[in-house]
């Protein structure tokens, strides 16, 4: 695919984003910020025994923040938290389609991140 199509896919998920907001039922919650550009995620989890039912977030920052925590949760609805668990840099590298520089790498990692560490709580 052609690059541009991917930065595009980015810029429509940070201006659009899917899973935003905070649900009225939730079974996890957890808040992260990182302090490096002041980027915020809070996610929102709906569990189903070890499946993520549903998941939301909320937060503000930069597009690939904001973007990353929009497509991550479309992808990760439905899996198993023990695979979510193993997710790293190179998963969302790939979901991102997009090359990524050392700075804003902690960007596109927060949502995993919170997600990760909100699953482990």
């Amino acid at each position: 695919m052609d690059s541009n199509i991917y930065v595009e896919n980015i810029l429509d998920h940070y201006h659009n984003p899917r899973n935003f907001g905070k649900p009225e039922k939730f079974d996890i919650y957890r808040n992260e910020f990182n302090p490096l550009c002041g980027d915020k995620i809070s996610v929102f989890i709906k569990l189903n025994k070890n499946i993520i039912e549903d998941i939301k977030f909320t937060g503000n920052g930069c597009a690939i923040s904001q973007a990353a925590a929009s497509i991550l949760t479309e992808h990760i609805k439905g899996k198993d938290i023990e695979e979510i668990k193993q997710y790293g840099e190179h998963q969302i590298m790939e979901l991102l389609g997009i090359k990524i520089s050392h700075l804003r790498l902690k960007c596109a990692l927060l949502s995993i991140k919170t997600i990760q560490n909100a699953l482990n709580q």
